[in-house]
């Protein structure tokens, strides 16, 4: 359905195109310039070769085509946090689930986390979605600071088992 890679240069101009229009209507509100995709893209590669490492961005791939960005961030040493976007003419399709399926593996493997935390504009019911069909449940709201004052978004959980597993692969 959708495979996640590494981000490149080369992806700049996917990025402006993913974010613009209807994506970004509850993040920044505001698009992409070509030179913020480069200088996004420029500084997931050099965290990409921090360590510890503390973050992973990787392209969504449908087909050949990227169509998304998927972010794990560390925040302490056993919690991190997901986020995801995606270009709005994608939205619909599983896409941003299937991806989240795939961080959340590698977070509870591959970076040795064994929770996971993310949230959702409150007018975006469609993320609180992808999050609960990843396996995410609601456990709360968590005021985040706007230009036009606090709005409660949507918090959700996920945590894997004493053995690492996340709850999707049990």
């Amino acid at each position: 359905m959708v495979t996640l890679r590494a981000l490149a240069l080369d992806d700049a101009p996917a990025l402006t195109r993913i974010y613009s229009g209807a994506s970004i209507r509850h993040t920044t509100g505001r698009p992409l310039t070509l030179d913020q995709a480069h200088e996004k893209i420029r500084t997931a590669l050099a965290r990409a070769a921090e360590t510890p490492r503390a973050q992973w961005s990787w392209g969504i791939l449908h087909e050949t085509e990227v169509i998304g960005l998927i972010a794990l961030r560390r925040r302490t040493p056993s919690m991190g946090t997901i986020s995801y976007i995606l270009r709005d003419d994608t939205w619909g399709n599983g896409y941003a689930t299937h991806a989240a399926h795939q961080v959340v593996t590698a977070a509870f493997t591959t970076a040795g986390l064994n929770r996971l935390e993310a949230m959702h504009h409150p007018d975006n019911p469609a993320s609180g979605r992808v999050l609960v069909k990843a396996g995410f449940t609601r456990i709360g709201t968590a005021d985040r600071d706007t230009e036009t004052g606090p709005v409660p978004y949507e918090l959700y959980a996920l945590e894997s088992d004493s053995n690492g597993i996340p709850p999707i692969d049990r």
